[in-house]
This record gives C-alpha cells, structure tokens and sequence, in this order.
C-alpha cells in the first residue's frame, strides 16, 4: 500500500549526487573492496559512489552504519527503523523516510503507523511504547540539549533495557547524521508515474 503524506512517501526513491561520482569501472581496489563491504547495491548507488571518493570515511560510515542498524540482540530492528524513519521524517530528508518505512513496514507489518509519521510524529504512536520511541527520536533530533534523563526512564518504565534504549539513541544519532549528508550532497528522485 503507497502512502503520500505531506511529501513524504513510502514509495521506492531513487537518490541523485550533486557532485560527481565515481565511475566504478575506474575505481581503485580499495574502493571496489569497501562499495562491496558497504551494501549490496552500493556499486550503483549514487550515495555511495559519491562517498567512495573517501574510501577510508566510508568505510568507517558503513561499519558503523551496520552495526548499529543490524547488530543481533538488543532493540529490535523494527524499533530501530521506527526511530530512523521519525527523525529522517523531522528532518525532512524524503529518500530516507522512504527506505525506513520500507523497511519498518516489511519488518513490522504496520502501514498505519508510518501515515501516522508521515502525517504528525507528535500525534503517532499505537502504543505508548511506540510512542515513547517517537518521542526519544524527536527530542534528540528537534532539541538535543533538553534530552534527560526522564526520556531514559520513560523507556525503562515500558520494560526496555539499558541495551535496547542504547540501540534506539544510537539509531536516532547515525540518522540525524545520514541525513545531513543526504540532504546537502544531493536529492531524492521520484519514479515516473
């Protein structure tokens, strides 16, 4: 089901550099070995051949990225996509919240949630777990100075552990991160309709 809120969508996104990329038939070793190690289409990913002009950098991005994201244990990786998808939504990076709620909806088999998202993330949330995961995400995106303690409780409170709450910032941070890049080096592509 296609959801189009407020120029939001979970629609399959395309994703065009600003700068030039690199052409992966002139790409050193080093830099065919980390486009590999990063993600399964990286070698036709604008994002990533942008990126790879620092093999080094991207490197460090993509083990980071990954073991954050899809570490075992810890905080699910729904959860984890459901604070993706919040903060890449207030940020407004729309290629994103597309690939978040792709994956949050495939991992969680709510729809409802990511119109929700779309649509307010001050008024989403089924439940007040995932509530308190919207508000965490917001926080630390809109205001990170006033985040407290009584966030870390909240979460606690609703039976989450020291571990998953950890997670769940961290996703929250890479993201705040991720879309700064996404945001200044280039654009979301919509798909002809």
């Amino acid at each position: 089901m296609t959801i189009e809120k407020n120029g939001f969508t979970n629609a399959m996104l395309g994703w065009k550099a600003w700068l030039d990329v690199v052409d992966v038939e002139k790409a050193t070793p080093k830099q065919i070995e980390v486009l590999e190690a990063s993600h399964p289409q990286a070698k036709t990913s604008d994002y990533y051949l942008l990126l790879v002009h620092e093999p080094e950098i991207l490197e460090h991005r993509s083990t980071t990225y990954n073991a954050i994201m899809y570490a075992p244990g810890g905080l699910t990786r729904a959860d984890r996509e459901l604070g993706a998808l919040t903060v890449s939504r207030i940020n407004g990076c729309v290629y994103c919240a597309s690939v978040h709620a792709q994956r949050f909806e495939q991992l969680a088999k709510r729809h409802q949630i990511v119109a929700d998202i779309f649509d307010n993330p001050a008024t989403a949330g089924d439940s007040e777990r995932d509530k308190a995961i919207i508000r965490l995400a917001t926080e630390l995106t809109e205001n990170p100075s006033s985040f407290s303690e009584a966030r870390i409780q909240e979460l606690k409170t609703l039976g989450l552990e020291n571990k998953e709450i950890l997670d769940l910032i961290h996703s929250v941070a890479i993201f705040g991160w991720a879309n700064r890049l996404m945001l200044n080096l280039g654009e979301a592509v919509h798909p002809e309709k």
